[in-house]
């Protein structure tokens, strides 16, 4: 799954973008590894006569916190909630990860549409996108690559350098390679590069991707034109125009070719015209063909970051230059996915289709490059067209954002307009009900009494027993409450669903967190995960595997839907586990071989996701906070709402650093009391859904529940 590589128009409409933004902006995704002990002032879940559970969960809230931060795009909806709240003061580390979420979220890439980068790691797919798969992993795409520099190495990219055979010059005269590439003297006005003969299939290539450099185009407009099977010439029909490159740093050129009606069946040449004066040069590092990889709940990631971020913190400078970019982000959910039209995502980029890259004709497999794209976190899988998915994390940030405009409406002070008429809290709010109303019927499958993946362009729905989606379903509130149940009564085993592999007891195989999904899956993928059935049920996290981090929409389910005794109860087996765990000397120890389980990690293929680029590992602990203490932030004060199981006596977090102020927090089943140190703003606190109050901080602040 993630970072694991599955092997065997107008100027206006282009996108430039420098190279070594993409590297700085990629290459931070953090490892956590650490086994030391958390320091004093790491937040202490307290529960008399249950310590040693307690203390398990903290410990693994540090392993997963101790070099937590922003990542790719994706995780912007899950990891800011429980790296912000701790008041770790040991290193700045609380002023300093409040300036990394600020520096992140501010930085992320939203392209001329308002669709937002997803910021994982390089490799030669789209930049905007995930980093695969990419042309060499297909069949009838095509690239030529002249230097491999500030490029990731294999299997990210081709092998071997290309040569210049074939190519004509137009006006230009060949200076030869260069550590950045091929470089060219444009000799003569209007120069042209026509590429050697090669067939590109254009379902394999909406875009084309130029790396290049230039000095002596400031003014111009150059183009690619192509010639095709019936039509051996180029002509003005056939063409699209692009910015022209960085004088001074390789840029990427993604040309969006699938917007052009001629960009159709067999492409046979391709010609770059560069529209220069005299005089100029060009250095081409790349021109190859590119998949769609973009990711269709970035932007619903990106306006629940900001808004974490926000609740935390307060910064008002921050959602002053921002606004307008959440606003965007969407607006294009909106619009290009089609949210406020049909009431759910749909995704109509090329090979998003939601169909599986696996067919078979006549009993032989037959693998169909170029369909089967992924649209979120479990990349190999198949989301498209009409998605589930994608449609409650929409639903999701609409809510989000509603609460956002109506908190900036409240504070004229702010000096933040206000969105148009479309974007108002309460268009938003009505919005985000009709599209819960929509999801659950379209998505709900009568016969197994849960949410499907998605509908392909086709009309067939796929559900291999996606535990993940459903349990966000309802952590997310997009669940009406009929179904939240039936949901719950089929992960927990209570109801069983014929059709699966895995069902009653087996669905918790792995302890830590429900299987990913129950039905084993060897047909519904992307075309270049091209043997899912050499591996066994339960070794694929996409496939019977489990992601530790995915236990906190469990844990919150259950917390809401069938209350706290049942939620501890889970809680406390995964507690249990971790102590064992923890024992052996870490995850990789544990699963060393000697008992079932393999971990995925860095490459490495596996069922079990918990370490290295699973940072999402850090949600589980969180539940002690947003569930059993039921605290909410927001931009004035917070709410509480403590939820506690019987058997706990009463439970205690400290160091919780909202704003400026730390936090303590005691509740029993009849009183809370919460102390703070720090700040002295006036603070609306909610208790237990009562109207707010105004605390000072003169005095702890107590009340009956």
């Amino acid at each position: 799954m993630r970072n694991q590589a599955p092997r065997p128009t107008k100027p206006k409409e282009s996108r430039r973008i420098p190279v070594r933004v993409i590297l700085l902006a990629l290459l931070a995704v953090p490892l956590v590894c650490s086994a030391q002990a958390p320091p004093d002032d790491f937040p202490h879940f307290i529960v008399p006569g249950h310590e040693p559970e307690m203390e398990a969960l903290r410990n693994m809230y540090w392993k997963h916190y101790n070099g937590a931060g922003p990542g790719a795009t994706l995780w912007d909806e899950w990891i800011p909630n429980p790296t912000l709240w701790p008041a770790v003061s040991t290193n700045a580390h609380m002023v300093e990860i409040r300036d990394q979420w600020n520096r992140t979220l501010s930085s992320r890439i939203l392209d001329n549409e308002g669709y937002v980068a997803t910021h994982q790691h390089p490799s030669i797919a789209h930049p905007l996108g995930w980093p695969f798969p990419f042309w060499s992993q297909g069949l009838g795409g095509f690239g030529w690559h002249f230097s491999f520099r500030e490029t990731v190495g294999p299997p990210w990219r081709p092998d071997t350098l290309s040569d210049v055979k074939g190519w004509e010059l137009s006006g230009a005269s060949n200076l030869g390679m260069t550590a950045d590439g091929w470089q060219l003297q444009l000799d003569g006005t209007g120069a042209k590069v026509t590429t050697p003969e090669q067939t590109i299939d254009t379902f394999q290539a909406p875009f084309i991707q130029l790396r290049w450099k230039a000095i002596g185009l400031v003014n111009a407009h150059p183009y690619l034109e192509w010639a095709t099977e019936t039509e051996s010439g180029f002509s003005e029909a056939r063409r699209m125009y692009f910015d022209p490159a960085d004088p001074g740093a390789i840029t990427l050129t993604i040309i969006p070719l699938y917007k052009n009606p001629q960009w159709t069946g067999k492409i046979t040449r391709l010609r770059l015209s560069f529209d220069n004066p005299p005089a100029a040069t060009v250095v081409i590092q790349a021109l190859f063909t590119q998949y769609d990889t973009r990711q269709n709940v970035n932007n619903a990631s990106f306006i629940d970051g900001c808004m974490s971020y926000f609740d935390w913190t307060g910064n008002v400078e921050f959602l002053q230059s921002n606004i307008l970019r959440i606003r965007a982000a969407m607006g294009y959910l909106m619009k290009e996915q089609h949210g406020k039209e049909l009431k759910a995502i749909k995704t109509t980029w090329v090979g998003h289709s939601g169909r599986s890259g696996i067919t078979y004709v006549d009993g032989k497999k037959v693998l169909v490059s170029g369909q089967g794209i992924g649209d979120n976190y479990w990349d190999l899988l198949p989301f498209g067209n009409l998605d589930a998915y994608a449609s409650l994390r929409y639903y999701g940030a609409l809510r989000t954002l509603a609460r956002l405009e109506q908190e900036i409406h409240a504070h004229p002070a702010w000096k933040i307009d206000p969105p148009n008429k479309e974007m108002t809290a309460e268009r938003l709010e009505a919005h985000a009900e009709d599209v819960k109303r929509e999801g659950n019927r379209l998505f709900w499958d009568p016969n197994t009494e849960r949410f499907i993946a998605c509908i392909d362009t086709t009309g067939q729905k796929h559900d291999y027993g996606y535990t993940f989606l459903n349990l966000e379903a309802i952590a997310y509130g997009y669940a009406d409450e009929k179904h939240a149940y039936k949901i719950l009564e089929w992960i927990t085993g209570e109801r069983i669903v014929g059709s699966d592999t895995s069902t009653g007891i087996d669905i918790y195989h792995w302890r830590f967190a429900p299987r990913a999904t129950t039905r084993r899956n060897i047909d519904w993928y992307i075309w270049s995960w091209s043997d899912p059935e050499s591996i066994p049920w339960g070794d694929q996290v996409q496939d019977g595997g489990a992601v530790l981090g995915w236990s906190y929409h469990d844990i919150m389910s259950r917390l809401h839907v069938l209350g706290p005794e049942d939620a501890w109860n889970r809680l406390r087996e995964i507690a249990f586990w971790y102590a064992e765990v923890a024992a052996a000397g870490g995850y990789r120890k544990y699963y060393d071989g000697t008992r079932p389980g393999h971990l995925q990690g860095s490459g490495t293929p596996g069922g079990l996701g918990m370490d290295h680029e699973f940072t999402e590992s850090i949600l589980l602990p969180q539940t002690l906070l947003d569930g059993f203490m039921g605290f909410q932030p927001k931009a004035d004060g917070f709410s509480v709402s403590p939820r506690l199981p019987k058997e706990w006596p009463e439970f205690t977090i400290d160091q919780i650093h909202w704003h400026d102020l730390i936090l303590s927090i005691h509740a029993n089943h009849k009183s809370i009391e919460i102390s703070r140190t720090g700040g002295t703003e006036p603070v609306q606190v909610s208790i237990a859904g009562r109207k707010p109050v105004v605390w000072n901080g003169d005095a702890p602040l107590k009340a009956q529940l």
